[in-house]
Formats: structure tokens, C-alpha cells, sequence
């Protein structure tokens, strides 16, 4: 009995390849229309093959998505990277080229007060709530800086010395509201008028020019330079330009508002001038030389 199930068993399993090589025969022939079992076949293969594409398209698809976006987003950092790096090399080179004009102006400067000692600084604090009043520099008495020297940009006069310690000095700015704070200047207009810059208007962001003539002959855009009379400040130096020019309070004398030559507010690298003492000897050589 087990014998004839083993025969039967192989007798199915060759009618079964048989018939698959028949069919495969079949249906590799050249022929216009298919059987209908393999319509059936085709289409049921088509169907499945159709409910699995779209979902594998989208999932390719959500996939290439993710990998572009991810792509787009390392790009956008670099990007971000190299402008963040471009705006810094440029805030650098502006600073710089800032910087480099100021020096060569200062330096210009320094060349042209033969008639001083010079002594070049750079303001290292500043405190906001005194920013109009004080400001600090990195020279003090042991590089030969000493109280009342006249303090300069290279645009003009900005203040005093008020303070001094070996390697730092404090600067008065003529904005400062102290009753110390005046300088004798001279209007060079028509004639040359002398008077006394003594106090700031913060409206009108100028100094005040008091003690004028009342019929002095003052314009707007006149020159206001110091006279060297005081004692403190030497002369010559740039304090600003004649804004405007009205009647004082006690009716005798007339008062102006001097715009400052130099910018109170953005100071950066400065000159401490004090004026050249001549000996006798040295003017006695200046003749000698001369002569011959």
C-alpha cells in the first residue's frame, strides 16, 4: 500500500511538470489572443503588481524628499555659514578702513601743530550714563600726559585733561556740564571777535559762545578757534563753526551757538597737545642759523 502512494505521488508530480512545459510551450508560441486563464492570470498579477506600485512610488518619493530636504537644509547652513562669515570679514574691513582713515588723519594732524608737544592716545572707556562728560585714554603722566593739556582730534578740539594717573588719564569733553568747563576762543569773521565757549546745549547739540561785542559782526558758518589767553588751552586750535547768533540775557552783549568741529559722541583715537616751550637759547640758535 505505501508503495502504490509513492507511485501515485510521482506519477502526479510528472503529469504536473509535463503539463507546466506544456504550457510554458503554449504560451511562448506566436499567437493573437491568450487564453482566458491566462487573462486571468495576467490581469490578477497586473492588479496586485498596481496595489503595490503606487504605495512603493510614494514611499520612494517621500524618501527623496527627505534626503533633498535634508540636502537643501546642510546647503542653507553653509550658506548661512558664509554670510555670517562674509558680514564679519566686511564689519572688519570697515572697521579697519574706518580705523586706517582715522590714524592717517590723527597722523596728518600731528604733523601739521609743529608748535605743540603731541602725545597720540586711544580712548579705552567710556561710561554711558557720563558719555557726554568724560571719557578714558591709555596715556597717563609716565608717557608725559599732565592735567589742563588740551585734548584733539583730527577734526578739532574735544576737551581737556581733567585727571591723571601713571598710565591713564581722564578727559573733560567740552559738552561737560562743569563751571570749570570754558575756553577763550576767538570768532574769525570780519574781525576777529574774542569771547568765551562756556557751556552746551543738548537740544541744539552746540556749544555756547558768550560774552560777544553786540555789535560785533558775526555770520553763520564763521570759524571758532581758541585763543591761547586762558592759560590752559593753546592757540590756534579748531572748537567749531558759528551756528546762530542771538541777544544775550543781560541785553549788552550777544551769545552764539558753535556746532563742534569734532564728533563728541564717536571718539576713538585722540592727541594730547600741550603748547612748545622756546628758551632763549633756542631762539638765539634759530637767529644764528638765519643768518647764515
Amino acid at each position: 500500500m505505501p508503495q502504490f502512494f509513492l507511485n501515485r505521488r510521482l506519477i502526479i508530480l510528472l503529469v504536473s511538470i509535463i503539463i507546466l512545459v506544456a504550457l510554458i510551450g503554449f504560451s511562448i508560441n506566436d499567437r493573437e489572443k491568450i487564453t482566458l486563464p491566462e487573462q486571468f492570470l495576467r490581469d490578477s498579477m497586473g492588479w496586485v503588481v498596481g496595489v503595490f506600485h503606487y504605495p512603493a512610488n510614494e514611499m520612494k518619493g517621500f524618501f527623496q524628499n527627505v534626503n533633498e530636504l535634508r540636502n537643501t537644509y546642510k546647503e542653507n547652513e553653509e550658506l548661512k555659514a558664509k554670510l555670517e562669515e562674509y558680514v564679519e570679514l566686511s564689519v572688519k574691513a570697515n572697521s579697519l578702513e574706518t580705523e586706517n582713515k582715522e590714524l592717517r588723519d590723527l597722523l596728518g594732524k600731528t604733523e601739521s601743530i609743529s608748535d605743540y608737544n603731541a602725545i597720540q592716545a586711544t580712548v579705552i572707556a567710556r561710561n554711558p550714563d557720563r558719555w557726554h562728560e568724560i571719557l578714558t585714554l591709555n596715556r597717563g603722566s609716565n608717557h608725559g600726559v599732565e592735567i589742563n593739556m588740551a585734548v584733539i582730534t583730527s577734526e578739532g578740539l574735544i576737551g581737556k585733561v581733567q585727571y591723571v594717573s601713571p598710565f591713564t588719564s581722564t578727559v573733560q569733553l567740552l559738552s561737560a556740564p562743569a563751571r570749570t568747563n570754558r575756553i577763550s576762543a576767538i570768532i574769525q569773521g570780519k574781525d576777529k571777535t574774542l569771547g568765551v565757549i562756556e557751556g552746551y546745549d543738548d537740544v541744539r547739540e552746540a556749544l555756547l559762545f558768550r560774552r560777544i561785542p553786540y555789535d560785533a559782526d558775526i555770520k553763520e558758518g564763521d570759524m571758532v578757534i581758541s585763543s591761547g589767553l586762558g592759560g590752559v588751552f593753546p592757540q590756534r586750535l579748531v572748537i567749531g563753526s558759528v551756528l546762530e547768533v542771538f541777544p544775550a540775557e543781560d541785553g549788552l552783549t550777544k551769545t552764539a551757538y558753535v556746532e563742534p568741529a569734532a564728533n563728541l559722541y564717536d571718539i576713538n583715537h585722540v592727541i594730547v597737545v600741550d603748547r612748545t616751550m622756546v628758551s632763549e637759547d633756542d631762539l638765539v640758535e634759530e637767529e644764528e642759523v638765519e643768518e647764515n
